[in-house]
């Protein structure tokens, strides 16, 4: 194994709680975390579905397995003594939209309170970052063109993207109120991710694949609807490059930051499903407009990070859907296992860092 990119260097050998790590998110996280020779600990509800990523790419056999809770402050508790983490990556969380219409509450309880649990445990038991995950729906929408900056004001009218500004303040008022004893906070607010291993209900990608497997129509609610798509490694990458950061100089870091593609990687929901089409074939779509509010138009300004931070991922869109339509022809085509994908992903993502310097 070579560890040769900087911020991977400053992780490797590190002790690591992951949260949400049977997610798809945090399945491909911890697969590189475990790659660069971290020591993970994974807390999390058990994975949803069948298929889903944690069981078909054996991700509890890589890390240090635990399931919980985070809405148990007890649990959480637990969790981070046993792991006496120094940073810990906090994924764990309701992520989905309509959802969140259906159980409002428990998005609030988990998205905010459960944030709070894995805070406080993390600065009671000496950690030294943090770097929790929330989302580009953080931000008031007002349906402008511009993309948001971190500094734009924080809202969200559904319970899904109101909690995880909720969250964002959580995650401010540790900073302000315990920022003497140690712990670094930052958040991530990401795009629209796509990659392969998701199986979540409501997300394109995976009605997607569904669809091409003959399991149902794809249905798209606003197909002129405009999104910030990028790789999950893309993300990933962001909160590595994050969590390394913060654990080297911590006061410049500290704080919001926007993980998003460039303009050419904002593009319609229609957009998407034509160029993955492409890629692997086409499924049956047919259009229900929702009468759920969402937003029309949605761009992040991550060019902090970018100068910052030095984060740029390798991928262009193209690169991306292709990669994303490879993973789940793979798999469902060609029955080649999850987990050999996911590593030959992340190895041919880290090669492109490398050779981009």
């Amino acid at each position: 194994m070579t560890v040769d990119l900087p911020f991977e260097r400053r992780l490797a050998g590190r002790r690591v709680l992951l949260t949400g790590h049977t997610g798809f998110t945090g399945g491909w996280l911890a697969r590189w975390l475990t790659t660069i020779g971290a020591e993970v600990h994974g807390l999390a509800l058990a994975p949803e579905g069948t298929p889903n990523l944690c069981d078909a790419a054996g991700i509890a056999g890589l890390v240090r397995h635990r399931l919980g809770d985070i809405r148990d402050a007890a649990t959480v508790d637990r969790a981070v003594a046993e792991a006496r983490p120094e940073i810990v990556f906090h994924l764990a969380a309701q992520p989905l939209v309509r959802r969140s219409y259906r159980q409002p509450v428990e998005t609030f309880a988990v998205n905010v309170m459960g944030t709070a649990h894995v805070l406080d445990a993390a600065r009671r038991h000496g950690a030294k970052a943090a770097v929790v995950v929330t989302t580009d729906k953080v931000y008031r929408n007002r349906e402008r063109p511009e993309p948001y900056a971190e500094d734009d004001e924080l809202g969200g009218k559904d319970p899904y993207s109101a909690s995880k500004a909720a969250a964002e303040l959580v995650a401010a008022s540790w900073r302000a109120s315990f920022g003497t004893e140690g712990l670094a906070i930052a958040t991530a607010r990401g795009g629209n991710i796509v990659g392969g291993g998701d199986w979540s209900e409501d997300r394109l990608v995976p009605d997607f694949a569904r669809a091409v497997l003959g399991q149902s129509a794809l249905v798209l609610r606003n197909p002129q609807a405009t999104r910030p798509w990028q790789h999950v490694l893309a993300l990933c990458h962001g909160y590595l490059v994050l969590g390394a950061a913060l654990l080297e100089r911590p006061d410049e870091v500290v704080g919001g930051w926007n993980f998003g593609p460039d303009a050419s990687g904002v593009v319609p929901v229609g957009d998407v499903v034509r160029r993955l089409s492409a890629a692997w074939r086409a499924p049956p779509v047919c259009i229900e407009p929702s009468p759920l509010a969402e937003a029309q138009l949605l761009a992040l300004d991550s060019a902090r990070a970018r100068d910052r931070l030095g984060w740029r991922p390798p991928w262009d869109l193209d690169h991306v859907l292709q990669r994303t339509a490879e993973w789940y022809r793979g798999f469902h085509d060609g029955n080649e296992p999850a987990g050999g994908l996911l590593q030959r992903q992340i190895d041919a993502y880290r090669a492109d860092l490398r050779a981009a310097g």
